[in-house]
């Protein structure tokens, strides 16, 4: 009850940040996203072949995982509100810098110059949520900033056309691009550490720091050679690496599977993967709440991560049993169900870090990790359009996406079950 009654007495600001933190999210998912929306005009204005299409999208997805390395070790040098400044103004000019481009390679490089620059948003927001918020309060902050990339996933297929009927392509990357500027203010206006917060309440700043044993403006970085030493590194850099190439099959080949299994009209609006993408949003706020609650229950925090890590991982298995179901509905059922489970799973990931980790080596550890999921990221597409190809070849491509959803569906009990190896009790790291 004392604790109850001690969260009534403090402020509300520290939410606020997390509301900067999801809009930025969003903005980094939207500006991501246009390139594929645009496929159909671009590729008829450039003469694109789908082999010039994947160097575009290999640019990205190389730029980000190097630059999700750097990024994590910078922003713990020069801090959040820097770093995130740096980030989201290099991604917004990139964004834009689409607009000039007139050849295939001039989009090779401006993709990989977006690919850097939007590298900073997760690096510097969990950082951030590190610093504004108690262990018990992390999750729940983290699954709700990173909701806004599933809602950036929806947002994106509604405005980008708009903007490409009524104007052009060109001014569909201009005014995508324009919105991490416009976000920027409302950043550099607001944000700050707590400890030089102006109208921060001297009641919510001693809650935010009540489990803080460090300094928060310290500005330093850790050796990579000496975190990639540790087990807590390896925890999360396996749970990365198994786990976020899934995600990036949801994003990128579920609008194909319902095509050629269920002969979806992707030319329109689709409401099924309009469900998929909302269920993802309700995954990660909900995963995030359900370890926060834990932990003001009682629990460890330890046991109360590894127990949420553990009921999203189980939520995903379901998939494996897509393939004996007739009805489109179901199937999405099972995918929202396995999407949602990836957001949960994701805002608890993210959120160990914090609890393992000193903040003077939190970003670098996120970009560590972070840069090992993008890694899988790219090499499992490999594997994908391996299966996918050698079953149309015969004839039954829907056989390749079930071997695909059996691979997914355990991905997740076999990154829980080496967590649990390397970090049974997530015990904290000292530097």
């Amino acid at each position: 009850m004392a604790i109850d009654l001690q969260e009534k007495k403090t402020g509300n600001f520290r939410w606020f940040i997390v509301v900067l933190l999801f809009f930025a999210t969003t903005i980094n998912y939207i500006d991501r996203q246009v390139i594929g929306l645009l496929k159909p005009v671009l590729e008829k204005e450039f003469n694109w072949s789908e082999t010039d299409y994947s160097k575009i999208i290999m640019a990205f997805s190389i730029t980000y995982a190097v630059g999700l390395l750097f990024f994590g070790r910078i922003i713990d040098k020069i801090g959040t509100k820097l770093g995130y400044t740096i980030s989201i103004v290099s991604w917004s000019i990139a964004a834009m810098l689409h607009s000039l481009v007139k050849s295939t390679f001039g989009f090779v490089i401006v993709r990989g110059l977006l690919g850097l620059g939007e590298s900073g948003n997760f690096p510097a927001a969990i950082k951030a949520i590190a610093l504004w918020f108690p262990k018990k309060e992390r999750a729940l902050a983290t699954g709700l900033f990173n909701s806004g990339a599933s809602v950036g996933a929806v947002v994106a297929p509604l405005i980008v056309p708009f903007i490409l009927s009524m104007y052009g392509w060109k001014e569909a990357f201009l005014i995508t691009g324009v919105l991490g500027l416009i976000w920027l203010f409302f950043w550099i206006s607001f944000y700050e550490l707590p400890s030089r917060k102006k109208k921060l309440s001297a009641a919510e700043y001693d809650y935010i720091t009540s489990d803080k044993d460090e300094n928060p403006e310290e500005k330093t970085s850790v050796k990579w050679m000496k975190l990639l030493c540790l087990r807590q590194t390896w925890a999360f850099i396996v749970g990365k690496l198994l786990t976020d190439p899934v995600w990036w099959f949801f994003l990128f080949w579920l609008p194909s599977y319902f095509s050629s299994t269920f002969s979806l009209d992707l030319t329109r609006p689709s409401i099924h993967l309009g469900a998929i993408y909302l269920a993802t949003t309700i995954g990660s706020i909900g995963g995030g709440a359900l370890s926060s609650y834990m932990i003001k229950k009682g629990k460890p925090v330890f046991k109360a991560r590894k127990v949420t890590l553990l009921i999203s991982a189980l939520c995903v298995v379901p998939i494996v049993y897509a393939k004996y179901v007739a009805s489109i509905w179901g199937v999405v059922g099972l995918i929202s169900l396995a999407a949602a489970a990836h957001n949960a799973w994701s805002a608890n990931i993210f959120t160990i870090v914090s609890d393992m980790f000193p903040q003077k080596a939190l970003s670098s550890v996120i970009g560590i990790g972070g840069m090992a999921g993008s890694i899988g990221g790219i090499l499992f597409p490999v594997l994908v359009g391996h299966l996918l190809d050698l079953y149309k070849l015969k004839g039954n491509i829907v056989v390749g996406y079930n071997i695909i959803f059996i691979i997914c569906g355990f991905a997740y009990l076999l990154a829980w079950i080496i967590i649990h190896l390397l970090a049974p009790k997530m015990n904290k790291v000292t530097l």
